[in-house]
């Protein structure tokens, strides 16, 4: 059976989420990356965004289908799964293309992707609590749950506002034009 376990005792949860972190950690830059090796400043990021989705057609298309035939699945999408996946998707998208625009803005790596994940969490974090609010309401948020956004948000600002300075280009090397001596 080829299926994450959810009855699994332990950590493997943490494994999953750095193995995330690693993966998204990567993205920026490789994406940075693929947009620049495009050659093409003026479309590089619409390339690079094709390449994206290739991509996720193949990890998120072609990967699930493949286990759900695998593990004889159902083929019943209830309304609401299938809505609120969509809408997962659609802003997945958009902020992968919002990352690209950024870039195309003269935005770096090391910045945008600081502020796009010290960002991201605090986002989450609000929108979880007012669609799930807990046990006694949002008066029973502990206070340091606020002090972990304000962290978050320091955090991104402070990697963002003193980021090493990259490397000075160096000159180009004078090639000799004339005929060899």
């Amino acid at each position: 059976m080829i299926a994450a376990d959810t009855n699994q005792p332990g950590m493997t949860w943490l494994a999953f989420a750095l193995m995330t972190v690693v993966s998204w950690g990567l993205y920026g830059i490789f994406l940075h990356s693929g947009q620049a090796g495009m050659g093409d400043p003026v479309h590089g990021r619409y390339k690079a965004f094709l390449f994206v989705g290739l991509a996720y057609f193949l990890t998120a298309v072609l990967a699930p289908l493949a286990i759900l035939l695998v593990n004889g699945a159902g083929w019943r999408f209830p309304l609401a799964g299938m809505g609120w996946s969509l809408l997962a998707g659609i802003v997945g998208a958009m902020g992968a293309f919002c990352v690209l625009l950024a870039f195309a803005a003269k935005g770096q790596p090391s910045v945008v992707m600081t502020l796009v994940f010290g960002g991201a969490p605090v986002v989450n974090a609000l929108v979880a609590v007012l669609m799930h609010p807990p046990e006694g309401g949002l008066g029973a948020i502990p206070k340091p749950f606020y002090l972990g956004l304000l962290l978050a948000v320091a955090g991104g600002g402070l990697v963002t506002f003193y980021k090493p300075a990259p490397p000075k280009p160096q000159p180009a090397a004078i090639v000799n034009q004339g005929s060899p001596p």
